[in-house]
């Protein structure tokens, strides 16, 4: 996928495809400043669960209107796309490629050569590659060397990191858009976009979980050493937690939502059984019968909805054998971490610091969009403006970094398209 039409006239757009709302943001691309937003637009998501299609004509609706608000505002036509990915389970691989140089120095075509073979991994034939990221190379068994061109030795060795995801979901949302007329430049994995968007170099460097909290799923991204080691997405987000308040409480979806944004908190305290707050039950036109409820069975609901979800996260990390290199930082980003408590929540069972991430490195973003719920969306400007294809087969593989990190192995990429 070259990125030749997404940065035509050096406009980019990224095109946010979640659970709870479809998000556009059309930016021009500068090399001696961040990008700018000229054109924003969002509707509530239809045909998606989970991150997954479930009706197609839906979600192209919601797709086609959230464009066409965005073009309209930048004064802009849209042809191709950035798109987030978090159907499909997306499933980090780590592994280590060798491959002959027969004593001669290191060429472009042998690291091609040594990452081609990555698509032959057993386990991967039923999944699409979406990102396929080096993370270290060696020559003769030494390591640590960033850039083994010119080097000498009989065996290049490569350290891979690759995402992939489910063939179908990601085929699925890719029709969908090709329905809209839009081509996809490429996918990024949701937590990676998200992480671009919010982590500072510091946390990108020594060390940093992302987890975004969105409608359908939370996704979780750890970033080390100026790169993604780890990704990973659990099919539980915001929605559940609005249809669990439904639930408990006898209230429409709509109600449930607003009920969540409005009085909801992640943490219990006693204060909870003062304070009333009035429901609509489901089934009333009118709502002339008050239904006062105490706060507290509200956040009794949260609450465990959270925990769980927070300590999945807990239980994945663990088990990827990350946690040394995610260090001690924590960034929450998505809808759903928003609810009042959900930092203090998430630092009490992750035993993590933890903070709230917003978009950065983008002009021009109005208040109204700069929150937490747009930080995917912002990322995927930022995987436009510092990512680069990689041509190790006849089919291309996307390779995304961010720049300020990475600058010497993507400046290298690049030079030798």
């Amino acid at each position: 996928m070259q990125n030749g039409s997404m940065t035509k006239n050096g406009l980019v757009a990224a095109l946010d495809v979640g659970s709870s709302k479809v998000c556009c943001f059309i930016a021009r691309l500068q090399s001696d400043a961040p990008p700018r937003v000229i054109g924003v637009g969002h509707q509530a998501s239809q045909g998606v669960k989970s991150g997954v299609i479930t009706d197609m004509e839906a979600a192209e609706g919601a797709i086609l209107q959230a464009v066409h608000d965005a073009e309209k505002m930048a004064g802009e036509t849209v042809r191709s796309v950035i798109v987030n990915l978090s159907a499909g389970r997306p499933a980090s691989h780590a592994m280590d490629i060798e491959v002959s140089i027969a004593g001669h120095a290191v060429e472009d075509a042998d690291v091609r050569r040594a990452l081609s073979q990555t698509r032959e991994a057993k386990g991967l034939a039923d999944n699409e590659l979406i990102h396929l990221l080096p993370t270290g190379f060696a020559i003769d068994g030494h390591g640590g060397i960033r850039d083994p061109r010119g080097m000498y030795g009989d065996r290049l060795g490569v350290s891979v990191h690759m995402i992939t995801a489910a063939t179908g979901a990601v085929r699925n949302l890719k029709t969908t858009i090709e329905r809209c007329h839009l081509a996809v430049d490429s996918f990024v994995v949701s937590a990676y976009a998200a992480g671009l968007a919010t982590l500072v170099e510091d946390e990108i460097a020594l060390g940093a979980t992302l987890i975004d909290m969105g409608g359908g799923t939370t996704s979780i991204a750890v970033f080390h050493d100026g790169q993604v080691v780890f990704t990973d997405s659990i099919a539980v987000g915001g929605k559940h937690v609005t249809s669990d308040i439904a639930r408990g409480l006898s209230t429409p979806v709509a109600s449930a939502e607003r009920i969540k944004t409005l009085y909801g908190c992640a943490i219990a305290v006693e204060e909870d059984e003062l304070e009333v707050i009035d429901v609509p039950q489901v089934g009333e036109d009118n709502h002339e019968t008050p239904n006062h409820v105490p706060r507290s069975i509200l956040n009794g609901v949260i609450q465990p909805r959270l925990e769980e979800t927070l300590e999945l996260v807990r239980g994945r990390l663990e088990a990827s054998g990350v946690s040394a290199l995610a260090g001690r930082r924590v960034v929450l980003t998505g809808g759903a971490s928003q609810i009042q408590g959900a930092r203090e929540l998430a630092a009490a069972i992750l035993d993590r610091h933890v903070r709230l991430g917003r978009p950065q490195r983008l002009r021009g973003l109005a208040e109204a969009v700069s929150g937490p719920a747009f930080a995917t969306v912002a990322g995927l400007i930022a995987f436009a403006q510092g990512s680069t294809p990689y041509w190790a087969s006849p089919l291309p593989i996307e390779i995304g970094q961010p720049a300020s990190i990475v600058g010497r192995l993507q400046g290298w990429i690049r030079a030798h398209l």
